[in-house]
Protein backbone atom coordinates (compact mmCIF):
# COMPACT_ATOMS: atom_id res chain seq x y z
CA UNK A 1 0.00 0.00 0.00
CA UNK A 2 1.21 3.49 -0.78
CA UNK A 3 2.35 5.82 1.98
CA UNK A 4 -0.40 8.00 3.42
CA UNK A 5 1.59 11.13 2.57
CA UNK A 6 1.71 10.06 -1.08
CA UNK A 7 -2.03 9.49 -1.14
CA UNK A 8 -2.70 12.79 0.67
CA UNK A 9 -0.61 14.98 -1.64
CA UNK A 10 -3.09 15.23 -4.55
CA UNK A 11 -5.93 16.10 -2.17
CA UNK A 12 -3.88 18.84 -0.49
CA UNK A 13 -2.65 20.26 -3.78
CA UNK A 14 -6.13 20.29 -5.33
CA UNK A 15 -7.58 22.00 -2.29
CA UNK A 16 -4.73 24.52 -2.33
CA UNK A 17 -5.31 25.33 -6.01
CA UNK A 18 -9.03 25.74 -5.36
CA UNK A 19 -8.48 28.14 -2.45
CA UNK A 20 -7.46 31.76 -2.66
CA UNK A 21 -4.85 33.52 -0.55
CA UNK A 22 -7.43 35.16 1.72
CA UNK A 23 -9.42 32.03 2.59
CA UNK A 24 -6.56 29.52 2.77
CA UNK A 25 -5.53 30.12 6.42
CA UNK A 26 -9.12 29.70 7.67
CA UNK A 27 -9.54 26.65 5.45
CA UNK A 28 -6.37 25.17 6.94
CA UNK A 29 -7.96 25.44 10.37
CA UNK A 30 -11.09 23.67 9.14
CA UNK A 31 -9.08 20.88 7.55
CA UNK A 32 -7.11 20.48 10.78
CA UNK A 33 -10.40 20.16 12.68
CA UNK A 34 -11.50 17.47 10.24
CA UNK A 35 -8.16 15.72 10.71
CA UNK A 36 -8.52 15.81 14.49
CA UNK A 37 -12.00 14.29 14.30
CA UNK A 38 -10.95 11.67 11.74
CA UNK A 39 -8.27 10.40 14.11
CA UNK A 40 -10.95 8.92 16.39
CA UNK A 41 -10.96 5.12 16.29
CA UNK A 42 -14.71 4.77 16.75
CA UNK A 43 -15.38 7.12 13.86
CA UNK A 44 -13.05 5.13 11.63
CA UNK A 45 -14.84 1.91 12.58
CA UNK A 46 -18.17 3.56 11.81
CA UNK A 47 -16.88 4.80 8.44
CA UNK A 48 -15.46 1.35 7.60
CA UNK A 49 -18.84 -0.31 8.09
CA UNK A 50 -20.13 -1.30 4.62
CA UNK A 51 -23.73 -0.57 5.68
CA UNK A 52 -22.89 3.08 6.38
CA UNK A 53 -22.91 5.51 3.47
CA UNK A 54 -20.38 8.29 2.92
CA UNK A 55 -23.19 10.81 3.44
CA UNK A 56 -23.94 9.37 6.89
CA UNK A 57 -20.29 9.62 7.91
CA UNK A 58 -20.16 13.19 6.57
CA UNK A 59 -23.20 14.12 8.66
CA UNK A 60 -21.66 12.57 11.80
CA UNK A 61 -18.39 14.46 11.29
CA UNK A 62 -20.21 17.72 10.53
CA UNK A 63 -22.24 17.32 13.74
CA UNK A 64 -19.08 16.78 15.82
CA UNK A 65 -17.34 19.89 14.49
CA UNK A 66 -18.74 22.92 16.25
CA UNK A 67 -18.50 25.40 13.37
CA UNK A 68 -20.17 24.90 10.00
CA UNK A 69 -17.86 23.68 7.26
CA UNK A 70 -17.07 25.83 4.26
CA UNK A 71 -18.07 24.41 0.86
CA UNK A 72 -14.41 23.62 0.06
CA UNK A 73 -13.91 21.67 3.30
CA UNK A 74 -17.21 19.86 2.85
CA UNK A 75 -16.29 18.92 -0.73
CA UNK A 76 -12.89 17.63 0.38
CA UNK A 77 -14.48 15.56 3.13
CA UNK A 78 -17.05 14.14 0.72
CA UNK A 79 -14.39 13.15 -1.84
CA UNK A 80 -12.19 11.62 0.86
CA UNK A 81 -15.11 9.59 2.20
CA UNK A 82 -16.28 8.45 -1.25
CA UNK A 83 -12.77 7.20 -1.98
CA UNK A 84 -12.51 5.51 1.44
CA UNK A 85 -9.53 7.67 2.44
CA UNK A 86 -10.57 8.98 5.87
CA UNK A 87 -7.22 7.90 7.31
CA UNK A 88 -5.32 10.37 5.10
CA UNK A 89 -7.02 13.50 6.45
CA UNK A 90 -4.26 14.23 9.01
CA UNK A 91 -1.66 14.07 6.22
CA UNK A 92 -3.85 16.22 3.96
CA UNK A 93 -4.09 18.81 6.74
CA UNK A 94 -0.33 18.82 7.30
CA UNK A 95 0.48 19.14 3.60
CA UNK A 96 -2.16 21.81 3.05
CA UNK A 97 -0.78 23.81 6.00
CA UNK A 98 2.72 23.52 4.52
CA UNK A 99 1.46 24.86 1.17
CA UNK A 100 -0.34 27.76 2.89
CA UNK A 101 2.79 28.54 4.92
CA UNK A 102 4.87 28.54 1.76
CA UNK A 103 2.44 30.93 0.07
CA UNK A 104 2.39 33.33 3.03
CA UNK A 105 6.08 33.06 3.91
CA UNK A 106 5.37 31.73 7.39
CA UNK A 107 6.95 28.70 9.08
CA UNK A 108 5.62 26.52 11.88
CA UNK A 109 7.71 26.55 15.03
CA UNK A 110 7.40 24.18 17.97
CA UNK A 111 8.71 25.68 21.19
CA UNK A 112 9.52 23.02 23.78
CA UNK A 113 9.66 24.50 27.26
CA UNK A 114 10.18 23.12 30.74
CA UNK A 115 7.31 25.30 31.98
CA UNK A 116 4.14 26.72 30.42
CA UNK A 117 4.71 30.01 28.60
CA UNK A 118 2.20 32.82 29.13
CA UNK A 119 0.78 34.46 25.96
CA UNK A 120 2.58 37.76 26.64
CA UNK A 121 5.89 35.94 27.10
CA UNK A 122 5.25 33.88 23.98
CA UNK A 123 4.88 37.11 21.98
CA UNK A 124 8.31 38.25 23.13
CA UNK A 125 9.85 34.82 22.47
CA UNK A 126 8.21 34.70 19.04
CA UNK A 127 9.55 38.15 18.12
CA UNK A 128 13.07 37.11 19.12
CA UNK A 129 12.79 33.83 17.22
CA UNK A 130 11.50 35.59 14.10
CA UNK A 131 14.63 37.77 14.13
CA UNK A 132 16.84 34.72 14.71
CA UNK A 133 15.27 32.60 11.95
CA UNK A 134 14.59 35.52 9.57
CA UNK A 135 10.93 34.74 8.87
CA UNK A 136 7.46 34.91 10.37
CA UNK A 137 6.59 32.01 12.68
CA UNK A 138 3.45 30.25 13.88
CA UNK A 139 4.61 29.17 17.31
CA UNK A 140 3.06 26.40 19.38
CA UNK A 141 4.28 25.50 22.85
CA UNK A 142 4.85 21.96 24.11
CA UNK A 143 5.73 21.53 27.77
CA UNK A 144 8.60 19.09 28.43
CA UNK A 145 9.63 19.16 32.12
CA UNK A 146 12.74 17.05 31.38
CA UNK A 147 14.35 20.14 29.78
CA UNK A 148 14.78 21.50 33.35
CA UNK A 149 14.80 25.10 32.08
CA UNK A 150 15.16 27.14 28.91
CA UNK A 151 13.59 26.28 25.57
CA UNK A 152 14.19 24.12 22.53
CA UNK A 153 12.81 25.43 19.23
CA UNK A 154 12.23 23.39 16.08
CA UNK A 155 11.49 25.22 12.82
CA UNK A 156 11.39 22.79 9.93
CA UNK A 157 14.77 21.05 10.03
CA UNK A 158 16.44 23.78 12.13
CA UNK A 159 16.82 23.34 15.89
CA UNK A 160 17.77 25.97 18.47
CA UNK A 161 18.37 24.33 21.84
CA UNK A 162 19.02 26.64 24.79
CA UNK A 163 17.67 24.25 27.42
CA UNK A 164 19.46 23.44 30.64
CA UNK A 165 19.43 19.77 29.66
CA UNK A 166 21.36 20.53 26.45
CA UNK A 167 23.88 22.67 28.29
CA UNK A 168 24.43 19.91 30.85
CA UNK A 169 24.99 17.43 28.01
CA UNK A 170 27.53 19.81 26.46
CA UNK A 171 29.33 20.12 29.80
CA UNK A 172 29.34 16.33 30.19
CA UNK A 173 30.91 15.89 26.76
CA UNK A 174 33.50 18.58 27.48
CA UNK A 175 34.45 17.06 30.83
CA UNK A 176 34.74 13.50 29.50
CA UNK A 177 36.71 14.42 26.39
Amino acid sequence: MAELATIARPYAEALFKASDAASAPALAGEIQSLADVSADGQLRQFAANPKVSAQQVLEVIASVIKTPLSPAAKNLLQVVLENDRLAVLPDVAAQFQALVNERTGVSDAVVYSAYPIEPAQLGDVKATLEKRFGRKLNATVVVQPELIGGIRVVVGDEVLDTSVKARLEQMKVALTA
